[in-house]
């Protein structure tokens, strides 16, 4: 392989992410990026691709892994490492575990100021870090009407350990109505069935949430 500085502009690592964008690169020129330089015979392409076919799961790169590779120095293996490191960090940001009703009022936010009732269905792993979310129904000024298999569908297609619905009440009530209570004990016995528990059933307004398991009606 060339030097990278003898290949046209569009193939070179760093030119080719300013003008497409990161995404647009692979695993080895993004680690070429960082490498910066090569060494005698070895551009810094070469070396990022012999690592990533020994190493495929760059996240588990090690010190030890790193030094192997001829060409990679300190200075090299601590950019790379701190690379992995801040994408790691990066990661765990964006992982949301919904352990309360309140942790979840965040993704529901929007649909207090509906005018429209909605139901939403979020979808949660086992550690309850969020997988999915779906507007499962967007019914009338009074009434939206949901099926628990259509709520069911989506957990079991994304391999849920559980759930947790809302809906609003755009008259600003938050007393549940007995079309409320009725759906709320299908879906736990549907849930009971599947495997897959019914953490909560909220109501929201602009002005207030009302939770099934805090009054009762979920256990």
């Amino acid at each position: 392989m060339p030097n990278i500085k003898s290949l046209p502009l569009h193939l070179r690592p760093r030119e080719k992410m300013l003008e497409r964008g990161p995404a647009a690169l692979s695993d080895a020129e993004l680690l070429a990026i960082l490498l910066r330089t090569g060494r005698a015979g070895h551009s810094a392409l070469q070396i990022a691709e012999s690592i990533t076919k020994q190493f495929p799961n760059l996240t588990k790169l090690t010190r030890e892994d790193l030094s192997s590779i001829k060409g990679i120095d300190t200075a090299k293996i601590a950019s790379i490492l701190a690379a992995i490191e801040i994408s790691r960090r990066i990661g765990n940001q964006s992982i949301h575990h919904i352990q309360s009703p309140t942790d979840a009022l965040p993704y529901l936010d929007k649909m207090r100021h509906s005018s429209r009732e909605q139901f939403i269905a979020i979808y949660l792993n086992a550690r309850h870090e969020l997988v999915h979310q779906e507007t499962i129904s967007i019914g009338t000024l009074t009434r939206s009407l949901t099926h628990p298999r259509e709520v069911y569908h989506p957990a079991i297609t994304h391999l849920a350990a559980s759930i947790l619905v809302a809906h609003n009440h755009p008259s600003g009530d938050l007393a549940p109505s007995e079309d409320d209570l009725a759906m709320t004990k299908r879906l736990a016995e549907v849930g009971e069935l599947l495997g897959i528990p019914l953490l909560d059933h909220l109501i929201l307004t602009t002005t207030g949430v009302y939770s099934f398991r805090e009054h009762g009606h979920l256990t």
